[in-house]
């Protein structure tokens, strides 16, 4: 069994990730962002560093999809190789952060890819407004996070809004953030397990 959580930067994917391998015994699996050797050098020059922070998250991202699924074991998974394309390549270059010829290159590498890898069992999409996702970023207090721009956010809400009005691959679980505080509030959480619970069973009905 392999659930996905997905959701805009600073909806609580990895909080949630960890919560719910905790009390369902899943193994987490959580994004490596520290270790990618783009990523703060692309938040102070996207447009020159969009295509290579893209291939590398494609390739680092392919590459453990593909251990998940030799794996015999329950697995809870904090984003999916599906939010690279369809949401921050697509936004990059609808903002003019990288060029069309990088775009459709990088379009052409993901869908080569994209075949070998199984969808999750269940999807769940963990829907915030922007002042949630801006409060939850400046908490954390990841310095390289602390510049990201409004308007940037607001475009990654569209396009997960228009990929999971589109999912078809699998189940889909949509929660709402900005009403849940699942990290101090324990009922919250339990409110998200019995979500879970009923499209888990519904699976194997």
């Amino acid at each position: 069994m392999q659930i996905a959580i997905v959701g805009n930067i600073g909806a609580g994917k990895t909080t949630l990730t960890e919560l719910l391998a905790k009390h369902l015994g899943y193994e987490p699996q959580y994004e490596a962002v520290e270790d990618n050797p783009y990523l703060e050098d692309f938040y102070n020059d996207m447009k020159r560093w969009s295509f290579n922070l893209q291939i590398y998250f494609l390739n680092s991202r392919f590459r453990h999809s593909i251990s998940l699924q030799h794996k015999d074991k329950n697995i809870i998974q904090d984003r999916t190789i599906y939010e690279d394309a369809y949401i921050f390549a697509d936004n990059l270059h609808d903002m003019g952060l990288m060029t069309s010829r990088d775009f459709e290159n990088y379009s052409s590498i993901f869908e080569s890819v994209i075949s070998y890898i199984k969808p999750p069992d269940l999807l769940i999409y963990l829907r915030a407004s922007v002042p949630t996702l801006v409060n939850n970023i400046q908490l954390r207090g990841r310095e390289y996070e602390i510049g990201i721009r409004i308007d940037y956010l607001s475009k990654l809400n569209e396009k997960y809004e228009k990929w999971i009005n589109n999912y078809k691959e699998g189940k889909l679980l949509i929660i709402e953030k900005d009403n849940l505080d699942f990290a101090h509030k324990p009922e919250d959480l339990g409110y998200i397990l019995q979500l879970i619970d009923r499209e888990l069973n519904g699976l194997f009905k």
